[in-house]
């Protein structure tokens, strides 16, 4: 198993994972155009893979992708007597069926955690749905205060 960030020519394999992901959860969206979906995920993939913006960790078996998290740098305004960095928000965590309850996110979640780390940034936030709170506990994550929002409607 081979943890490393996405490249190029994984884009179709996350295209793929990231719609089957969606119909897993909800599924709603298996009706919906699989064309006009796979065109607006492209974009955001180039974009997001030639950014410093995004990261996308992936683990890989054999030239197949088994599990991805992605990584958006957040900057924070700067403030007096300190040195600011950005901080991360985790989104779109997904290991395919076959490789799940085998470790594999949480070896993608561990090289993250270092990478965090390593790079000084300040925290990663991360909305887990209600089946997902145990993998975060056990890799060292804890629950904090919700955030407020605001729907326009």
């Amino acid at each position: 198993m081979n943890i490393r960030l996405a490249e190029e020519k994984d884009i179709d394999q996350l295209i793929n994972m990231r719609w089957d992901s969606s119909i897993e959860f909800d599924e709603s969206k298996k009706n919906e155009s699989y064309e006009k979906f796979k065109k607006e995920c492209q974009i955001f993939l180039e974009n997001a893979l030639n950014s410093n913006q995004w990261f996308i960790w992936i683990a890989e078996d054999k030239g197949k992708i088994a599990s991805h998290i992605y990584i958006e740098l957040i900057q924070k305004m700067p403030r007096p007597g300190r040195i600011t960095h950005p901080f991360a928000y985790m989104t779109n965590v997904y290991t395919i069926p076959e490789y799940r309850s085998r470790g594999v996110g949480s070896k993608v979640l561990s090289s993250i955690n270092k990478w965090i780390k390593e790079n000084k940034y300040e925290f990663v936030i991360v909305w887990p749905s209600d089946e997902a709170i145990h993998f975060y506990k056990k890799n060292g994550y804890v629950h904090c205060t919700e955030p407020m929002e605001y729907v326009p409607s």
